[in-house]
């Protein structure tokens, strides 16, 4: 089982990264003001992970993958690394979606 990784940014934001079982980090969030913030992304990226058509699949200008998860609301929730072919990025997408439904939070701050 994956687990959700809450921390603080050195501009005081707070983030989370979802780690999968062997403590790789899947997917990195944007920064949220408040640590409640941080919590609704966390249900958002459980909810949105769901659906295939919330991943935005992209390729960056130096030829790497990586993905996007797009909320309801068309937010980012959060973004990959990025990745040496997109059959790897796919992979991180079914890393994200196997994951997340039902990974831990651990809070660090």
């Amino acid at each position: 089982m994956g687990k959700f990784v809450i921390t603080k940014r050195t501009n005081g934001d707070f983030q989370f990264n979802l780690k999968a079982v062997n403590g790789q980090v899947i997917l990195t969030s944007q920064g949220y003001a408040t640590k409640a913030g941080c919590e609704n992304g966390i249900e958002s990226v459980r909810k949105n992970s769901a659906d295939d058509a919330q991943f935005d699949r992209k390729t960056a200008t130096n030829g790497k993958a990586y993905f996007n998860l797009i909320s309801t609301n068309g937010h980012i929730i959060g973004s990959s690394e990025m990745y040496e072919s997109t059959a790897a990025r796919d992979n991180g997408i079914e890393s994200v979606q196997h994951n997340a439904p039902d990974a831990t939070v651990e809070n660090l701050i």
